[in-house]
């Protein structure tokens, strides 16, 4: 195949096709984003069986009576008070009754010599006692690190201090053990290794600043249905947890809880770490008009202002500027609470958008429904268009996968990777759709990935096809007028595979970080590659190509012109696409011929060429 570039007739396009969400709910505990070790550490539900003990949690002591601490409750929520969920704000109870060793067991837990880990004890009791916290052994025959804290009646009492393991023990106890007569009411305990980023997994953290996310949409998805914003503004002990209305798709690894670990400010923390735009989504259902007015005015206000003076003092003074604020997901399906026709949803949308811009008139509103539908264009994103100008659409490709014989992986394989132009046809039928409106309405494609890609693990096929999504992606967005894109979602989902000790990137991820080159250049005309298996882009005096290869058994040779005599490469390739197959990297072979470069790609696989221009 013969390519040419031409660096001289190139076009803008947005940044924002490389956005992500995240949903931080799914493996949100121990192998996902946030660095909480300890699971159902606020004792959300109801207690296991008859034991009396929280789900999660082990009771220690045969002379022990333990029960849920009724109304001994420390965990709270703030406003939103017509949401109702089930068994958030509880307790565990301890009760000595024979005087002999009693308390509260966790297993599970992977820490290492020489670790440090900071503990978190919110108790209430009914005497003076000494609550012994220790790290052990399976079998509690090894003790790794122990510390005493002294606890006394009353109100209820925090303890913070830090246990150094002496051990590498990927079952390690956290045992909280006392011997006293008298109750011990616990209302939230907490276990975080040092160095974490506001909570959060400092490694995971990494590899997301590793894949290059523009633009970051949060806390939903289908979890900005269980959200409570105003409950970030408690110490992260204290927020309730949040209860999903549909328990198997926003927390299907924890009971059906979020324990609340990330807030507003960590996650606009976490968006300046990795260089990305925050893209918040409202809980629009529960929350008020004047609920969601607040978030605004706590993310844009000024500091003399009511909620952004809690931001002040909160640590931050100055405004966050956050832009870009979608109006609910999902509506008008049947997965979602709220309104299921369009012109329920426009009312409702209408007023929190008038509510929300008239605390900050220049933020971009987003709306929602179950698009593409021409009913909905009409009575819904044709009635918002004076104040909402994005209407989001989502896509999951979906395909039979069988991998148990080479004939049916390789038609696995071809279904995969042929599900962009799937993508593609949707997203045009989508423009089509608005257009007939006759206002002027700009897609935000702000879900796309590979169906169930949160419950099973990716391989090399899903990374073939992340590739031609990304290439379709930046070849359309301006002709369909679709600027923002988000991958849901890149953590544990599809992009970033967390374990118990490290966290890297899947072929998915792999993908993402080498198309992330092109964020921010000039698309430029490719001529002889029809298929969009060639992107080039010209930035800051450099020309960057990428190119995939998506047959499953054929090489392919590919000559470019205009490339230039000089530059380097680099080849992402896999003999493997079955599930857990990953790309290896190396140093692309290219043939040189004066402005012309000849390369061949093997099956599956996908390059990346560099030259200064």
């Amino acid at each position: 195949m013969n390519i040419r570039i031409d660096t001289g007739s190139t076009e803008p396009f947005s940044p924002y096709v490389f956005g992500h969400n995240l949903e931080h709910t799914r493996a949100a505990v121990g192998r996902g984003l946030s660095a909480q070790m300890l699971r159902n550490r606020k004792f959300a539900g109801k207690p296991a069986r008859n034991s009396g003990v929280a789900a999660d949690w082990i009771g220690i002591g045969a002379g022990a009576f333990f029960q849920n601490g009724g109304r001994a409750c420390y965990t709270r929520h703030i406003g939103c008070e017509a949401m109702r969920r089930l068994n958030e704000l509880q307790s565990q109870s301890v009760q000595n009754v024979r005087g002999e060793l009693c308390g509260l067991a966790q297993g599970g837990l992977a820490v290492s010599a020489g670790k440090a880990y900071e503990i978190r004890a919110v108790t209430l009791c009914s005497a003076p006692l000494t609550l012994t916290v220790m790290l052990t052994s399976r079998l509690g025959d090894q003790v790794y690190a122990s510390r005493d804290i002294d606890l006394l009646p009353g109100d209820w009492q925090t303890s913070v201090f830090s246990l150094t393991s002496s051990a590498d023990d990927d079952e390690a106890v956290i045992r909280f053990l006392f011997t006293e007569r008298a109750e011990v009411v616990f209302g939230a305990l907490s276990m975080l290794p040092e160095g974490h980023f506001h909570g959060m997994r400092a490694d995971v953290v990494s590899r997301l600043k590793e894949i290059g996310p523009t633009i970051i949409r949060w806390p939903g998805g289908n979890f900005a249905g269980e959200y409570r914003w105003k409950d970030g503004l408690l110490p992260s002990d204290q927020r309730g947890p949040l209860q999903a209305a549909m328990e198997i798709e926003t927390q299907p690894y924890s009971h059906g809880y979020d324990f609340h670990e990330i807030s507003t400010d960590d996650f606009i923390a976490l968006c300046r770490e990795i260089g990305a735009e925050p893209f918040l989504t409202i809980n629009l259902v529960w929350n008020s008009p004047q609920d969601s007015a607040d978030w605004v005015e706590y993310c844009n206000g000024a500091a003399d202002t009511e909620y952004g003076r809690m931001r002040a003092e909160n640590g931050h003074p100055e405004p966050y500027n956050v832009r870009f604020w979608s109006l609910g997901n999902e509506m008008g399906y049947g997965h979602m609470e709220g309104p299921m026709s369009p012109e329920d949803y426009a009312s409702l949308a209408s007023s929190h958008a008038e509510a929300m811009r008239a605390v900050s008139p220049d933020i971009a509103l987003f709306s929602s429904g179950p698009y593409p539908n021409d009913l909905w264009a009409e009575k819904s994103a044709a009635r918002l268009a004076s104040s909402v100008k994005y209407i989001s659409l989502h896509h999951y490709a979906n395909s039979p996968m069988d991998y148990t014989s080479p004939e049916k992986t390789a038609e696995t394989y071809r279904g995969i990777v042929g599900a962009p132009e799937g993508a593609l046809q949707l997203a045009q039928t989508m423009r089509a759709c608005l257009d007939k409106t006759g206002e002027t309405l700009r897609i935000s494609f702000d879900e796309w990935n590979y169906w169930y890609a949160w419950y099973r693990p990716s391989c090399v096929a899903e990374g073939v096809f992340t590739a031609k999504m990304l290439h379709m992606l930046m070849r359309s967005s301006n002709a369909l007028d679709m600027p923002v894109c988000c991958y849901f979602q890149p953590v544990g989902e599809g992009a970033i595979i967390v374990g118990e000790r490290s966290a890297s990137l899947t072929a998915n991820g792999q993908v993402f970080s080498l198309m992330r080159r092109h964020c921010g250049g000039r698309l430029c005309a490719v001529e002889g590659a029809d298929d969009g298996s060639v992107a080039a882009t010209t930035k800051d005096g450099m020309l960057t190509v990428t190119l995939i290869n998506d047959s499953y058994d054929s090489e392919r040779r590919l000559t470019v012109d205009g490339f230039g005599a000089a530059g380097n490469g680099v080849l992402y390739a896999s003999e493997d696409v079955a599930p857990h197959s990953r790309f290896t990297a190396s140093p692309l072979e290219i043939r040189r011929d004066g402005g012309a470069v000849t390369v061949v790609l093997p099956p599956h696989s996908v390059a990346l060429l560099t030259n200064a221009l």
